[in-house]
């Protein structure tokens, strides 16, 4: 169940006018109070009437011409549901309008007190809700020191992908017998697992010494037999080569047999200007120094995404932890109770109010910082932002100077999707709250490289 906080209950409101009723809050402390709405028979019985007067007009009762149906059978047929349906009317009206003008900042929706309780034979009513108020409390988004990750790309990783590149554009001879550095194509089989995978690898994946001395030497059409526990140094690689399920691949301890299909050496590609042309175009790299800075400065900019949203997560972890203030939890729990489609019990709507509390407590956090320093998504923001989302990608395909009348087009496409607006709009929430974090939080820059940033921000 998702369980969120509003700052306005949300009520289907018919577009008449409000008659004066007496409504009265009373605090029962910071955190909850009750709202009482006094309706008189003046405030309903006008539309109660002329309400009736419309079935009387358009019922159609065996025996009465249609317009001709009796008052008096109209309202015994059909005045209770038609009193309760206005009434109702009316009350949602009257708490809609006064929680907008009081301004009351709200959690959850209101929740009917004493509705059991209601006499609908008298003339008067008197409805009593519960209300979860907003707690007072203050962001500092200065108070606790964050670490920020600056990733770079190290000598060691330029080299590698180098390597890669030299590896992906170079020539493949073919082989009868494998070598190391080789590249074999064949088939493991377990009857055991029912594995059948066709696969290739590198001799350069293989970490088990007695696998890899097993393999080197083989011809082209062998069977070899070759145990799985620490053949690779990642168990995952189990789940890729052997195609057995993510949980099955950790600890595989079983035998297989790999035979083995084609060999090919891989001759690596030089690093010449056919090769620089290829890969990012005429002239735009003439060098190894200059391949491996645009190689930096491509990895360091995907790298600089994952830093932003190691830092966006934990500069929230730390304001839930740091930012102090009482929620209303059991009303809350009694909201979370009647909230959803099926009512749940006590036990489960407190252990569903401990599993959304802090994500809910986020929320508050979130709205207040927004509020007050004016981070919310503007329409016209909004646009801007899909234009240049636009504008990247027909870059992608060749086109660089779309025209001004084009993106408009575009753009305009793309919002009238309600689902393309709820991710455009999310996409620039984060980033609007990222930037604010990175001016205006107490930030601690840590340089890494990509793998002990792998250590230490997912350990």
């Amino acid at each position: 169940m998702f369980v969120g906080f509003y700052k306005k209950p949300y009520f289907c409101v018919p577009k008449f006018r409000r008659e004066k009723m007496n409504i009265t809050k009373k605090d029962i402390d910071k955190l909850n109070a009750v709202l009482t709405v006094e309706i008189s028979k003046d405030d309903y019985s006008a539309k109660v009437e002329k309400v009736m007067n419309d079935y009387r007009k358009n019922a159609n009762i065996p025996g009465f011409r249609k317009g001709q149906v009796p008052m008096g059978m109209v309202k015994k047929q059909y005045g209770k549901a038609i009193l309760v349906e206005e009434v109702n009317k009316l009350l949602q009206e009257a708490l809609h309008k006064f929680l907008t003008e009081e301004k009351l900042d709200i959690l959850g929706n209101p929740l009917p007190k004493n509705e059991a309780e209601i006499n609908w034979d008298a003339e008067n009513y008197s409805f009593e809700f519960e209300l979860g108020l907003s707690p007072e409390f203050n962001v500092d988004v200065k108070g606790n020191e964050v670490l920020q990750y600056k990733i770079v790309a190290d000598d060691e990783m330029l080299n590698n992908q180098v390597k890669t590149i030299r590896k992906q554009y170079g020539k493949l001879i073919s082989k009868k017998e494998v070598e190391k550095g080789d590249e074999i194509t064949g088939t493991f089989t377990s009857t055991e697992r029912e594995i059948e995978k066709k696969t290739t690898l590198s001799t350069e994946e293989i970490a088990g010494k007695k696998q890899l001395e097993s393999l080197i030497g083989a011809k082209v059409g062998d069977t070899v037999t070759l145990k799985t526990k620490g053949m690779f140094a990642d168990d995952h690689d189990n789940q890729k080569y052997l195609g057995v399920a993510h949980d099955d691949a950790h600890g595989l301890d079983i035998e297989v047999a790999f035979k083995i299909e084609e060999v090919n050496k891989r001759e690596m590609a030089e690093l010449n200007q056919e090769l620089f042309d290829k890969l990012f175009g005429k002239t735009v790299v003439t060098s190894e120094a200059e391949l491996k800075a645009k190689i930096k400065e491509d990895a360091e900019g995907q790298f600089a995404q994952q830093s932003d949203q190691k830092l966006l997560n934990d500069v929230v972890d730390s304001l839930i932890e740091n930012t102090k203030f009482e929620l209303p939890q059991e009303f809350l729990q009694r909201w979370i109770a009647m909230s959803g489609e099926k009512r749940l019990s006590e036990a489960d709507a407190k252990a569903e109010y401990e599993k959304s509390e802090k994500g809910l407590r986020y929320q508050l956090i979130e709205g207040k910082l927004r509020a007050e320093n004016k981070l919310q998504v503007t329409f016209d923001e909004l646009k801007d932002y899909s234009k240049n989302m636009i504008k990247t990608q027909m870059a992608q395909f060749g086109q660089m100077d779309p025209s001004e009348e084009e993106l408009e087009s575009i753009a305009a496409r793309i919002l009238s999707n309600k689902e393309e607006v709820e991710r455009l709009s999310e996409q620039l929430n984060s980033n609007k709250l990222l930037n604010f974090f990175k001016e205006n939080a107490k930030l601690k820059t840590k340089e890494v490289t990509y793998d002990k940033f792998i250590k230490e921000a997912y350990a």
